[in-house]
């Protein structure tokens, strides 16, 4: 089964595979760096919070069970069903497309865990930071936590197979045309499948110019999930704080 490139994100995201691949996922990581990260901003009491492109919802339902209101939003109808059982008075989920404002006012708005840089045109990049914009409140505060892609370029692995729930995922990654790809093949209930992962190779630079031209400000540059320093060489992630 092959998924055309251009849309990888609407039907890889919308498969079980993505969830069976990913789904050891360090989720006492993830919550630390939602406790650190509302810390370090001062989010008020009840304050609203907008996960954008939350998945299945594992940081919205974390950031609910800290006393937060929060809506998570993700263009694959999928994984917004499966969140939805989680739902409560504070804790919502939408099929909702990020190159779009969600016409809400939030006290912060997070896009967690390289859920950026997926199209094709700078320009839906840009619509993207710009719907952030619209919908962050006055004192509001906006998160972006990319993949600081130099490092991930000079450690990456051209080749592994993964092996979960029986299936073996066959994993090729290489960088093209400013891209960083990995194609995934594995066999599923006597069917191969065949689907593709491309995000832009954005560098903090990058970053800087879409904050400049979308009128927002960089406050912070963080390098890890403990918001220590940020180094282009040795950091894992890209975590920027603006408004």
């Amino acid at each position: 089964m092959n998924k055309d490139s251009t849309t990888w994100f609407t039907s890889w995201f919308d498969t079980p595979f993505y969830h069976i691949l990913y789904k050891d996922r360090d989720d006492t990581e993830a919550q630390h760096f939602m406790d650190t990260l509302t810390d370090y901003l001062n989010i008020p009491e009840n304050g609203k919070i907008l996960d954008l492109a939350c998945g299945r919802g594992r940081h919205a339902v974390y950031l609910n069970s800290l006393g937060f209101d929060v809506t998570g939003a993700d263009l694959s109808e999928n994984s917004i069903s499966y969140a939805k059982q989680f739902e409560n008075d504070t804790l919502h989920f939408d099929v909702h497309d990020m190159c779009k404002p969600y016409n809400k006012p939030f006290d912060a708005i997070f896009n967690l865990f390289t859920s950026f840089g997926y199209f094709e045109k700078d320009a839906y990049n840009l619509h993207t930071i710009n719907a952030i914009k619209t919908d962050l409140n006055e004192t509001g505060f906006g998160v972006i936590d990319f993949m600081n892609s130099e490092f991930v370029i000079d450690n990456l692995v051209p080749e592994e197979v993964k092996t979960v729930d029986g299936i073996n995922f066959n994993l090729k990654r290489y960088v093209k045309d400013g891209y960083i790809v990995k194609n995934i093949s594995f066999t599923a209930d006597g069917e191969d499948f065949e689907f593709q992962e491309r995000v832009r190779a954005f560098t903090l630079a990058d970053f800087e110019a879409f904050f400049e031209q979308a009128g927002v400000f960089l406050l912070d540059i963080f390098g890890d999930y403990k918001l220590h320093k940020y180094n282009a060489k040795t950091s894992e992630r890209l975590v920027m704080i603006f408004k």
